[in-house]
């Protein structure tokens, strides 16, 4: 029974191989990889400029006077007209 388990684990050789070089690469990657804390030390001032940013926006769509156009039919029409000139342009006799 003792000389049987070699010949058990022979059947489970890729699988061993593979799970063994995954744990290898993970370790390395950890080892090699930066600490949590020196990537927050590196893009924080990154997170917090885009914060201010985030919240100055929120703050000035708050309070200012712009007001909320329902989009529709009536979206652009001022422009059209701008456009289109006054009534009767560009009807020439050409």
């Amino acid at each position: 029974m003792a000389l049987d388990v070699p010949s058990q684990l022979s059947q489970y050789k890729f699988p061993l191989t593979v799970v063994l070089a995954g744990i290898f690469t993970l370790s390395l990657v950890l080892y090699m990889a930066p600490r949590l804390v020196d990537v927050f030390a590196y893009f924080g001032p990154l997170f917090v400029s885009t914060a201010v940013l985030v919240v100055a926006v929120v703050a000035f769509t708050s309070i200012s006077g712009v007001p909320n156009e329902p989009h529709g039919e009536k979206a652009g029409e001022g422009m059209l007209e701008y456009v289109a000139g006054p009534p009767g342009f560009g009807e020439g006799p050409w």
